[in-house]
């Protein structure tokens, strides 16, 4: 779905990864939109964002920057107030290459988001402190919670801004992760957080969507604390909040003591219409517990199944004995954002399905994608038929019968949860 920020260069690292911006000595190539060179002020406001802090410099034309902690002393960086001046793209270059032979921890996000730009996203834990937490490093369970919750919410900001829904199941799942495949995660400065970097042109929408829906949630879960009612959680769906939040919202927060997100727009981008130019942190607790699991059942209860006309590939065929109804699985081409689904056909239907499977035709039909099993499962069929195809795709579609053989006879009952 996404990238470690820590992935190395070549070996055995997953197909299209790219290795961190610092993995390299010197400065990486950076430049402004269009090829300009890179904006001081953003490399400013990077730098204030991280704890750096601004120590001297000639008023009006350069800055000094360090680093905050005990890296103060080991890092300066000259960055001009503006690129107006002469000596402004030495300075600049002078201060990336300080910036890749940095120890500051925040070296290396800084340099992500100007290799990048992005909006960032922080998440947080507060657990008892443990031995590794003595050293400021996490353990290794905490560690794997806290980036398996991260996901969750990632996954639960990409579905949102396909479109909004209570329960989103299996729904709009391939597309949402492609918006999420240029993203990039990896542990905080402190070595307890986890930061994500979202390119803009591929994932600010998700950023946004999440903006929305984080704050509406928690203004939804303040509601249901102070009047008991469950009414916010409604009007909470139309800025993305849903099953899927609330369920990540319970990952991240269980077995802590208290959770938060912090979002931070890319400075080279700006702030995105109808949002805050700096979005305040969201914070949950163990006592939102309650309302959040509620607000998750409330969802998966209220929402409705969906009616379709699909186009999909026979892939697995099912039934008691030789005659009577029986149950299909389809690979969808057209007609509903789902990968698969299951369908129950009677006999004729059921005829007609095998025969398309056999020669190599997609199947279209009609009926109610249920909400349970995630709208995977289609229930009052009709209209069932072959659906003519080019012989290309349909030597295509009797290549993947050949290879998957095999499924003719395994049973497509149970796979999925109903």
């Amino acid at each position: 779905m996404h990238r470690s920020m820590d992935e190395p260069t070549g070996g055995a690292g997953l197909p299209g990864a790219r290795s961190h911006p610092t993995a390299r000595p010197g400065p990486p190539p950076l430049a402004g939109a269009g090829g300009e060179p890179l904006d001081p002020a953003v490399l400013g406001a990077l730098l204030r964002r991280h704890g750096w802090q601004r120590r001297g410099g000639a008023p009006g034309r350069y800055g000094r920057w360090t680093p905050p902690g005990s890296a103060a002393g080991t890092t300066s960086l000259l960055v001009p107030e503006s690129a107006a001046f002469p000596d402004s793209g030495e300075l600049i270059e002078e201060a990336l290459d300080a910036l890749g032979r940095s120890s500051a921890p925040s070296a290396r996000d800084i340099l992500v988001s100007l290799t990048l730009p992005s909006d960032e996203i922080r998440w947080w834990r507060e657990v008892p402190e443990s031995a590794a937490g003595a050293a400021g490093a996490a353990g290794w369970t905490e560690a794997d919670e806290l980036r398996s919750a991260a996901r969750q919410v990632l996954m639960a900001g990409a579905l949102a801004a396909r479109g909004r829904a209570g329960y989103h199941g299996a729904r709009h799942r391939r597309k949402a992760r492609a918006a999420l495949d240029d993203a990039l995660i990896g542990p905080g400065a402190d070595g307890r957080s986890l930061t994500a970097h979202l390119p803009v042109a591929s994932g600010r929408a998700v950023a946004v969507r999440l903006c929305h829906a984080l704050h509406a949630t928690r203004e939804a879960v303040d509601y249901q604390r102070a009047t008991g009612g469950m009414e916010a959680f409604d009007s909470a769906v139309a800025a993305g909040a849903g099953r899927e939040l609330t369920e990540a919202l319970i990952a991240l927060v269980r077995g802590s003591e208290g959770a938060g997100i912090d979002l931070r727009w890319a400075p080279a981008a700006g702030v995105p219409d109808g949002c805050p130019a700096r979005p305040a942190p969201v914070e949950f607790s163990p006592g939102d517990l309650p309302a959040l699991r509620a607000a998750g059942a409330r969802y998966l209860r209220d929402e409705p199944a969906v009616r379709v006309r699909l186009t999909g590939a026979v892939v697995r065929l099912r039934r008691s004995g030789p005659r009577g109804a029986g149950i299909v699985r389809l690979r969808v081409l057209a007609g509903a954002e789902v990968a698969h689904v299951r369908v129950e056909l009677d006999e004729e239907a059921y005829r007609i399905a095998g025969h398309a499977h056999l020669v190599g035709l997609p199947l279209r039909v009609e009926g109610r994608l249920e909400r349970r099993g995630g709208f995977r499962l289609l229930t009052g069929a009709s209209q069932v038929a072959p659906v003519q195809v080019d012989e290309a795709e349909r030597d295509r579609l009797m290549k993947s019968l050949q290879e998957n053989v095999d499924f003719f006879e395994e049973a497509c009952a149970g796979e999925e949860p109903s």
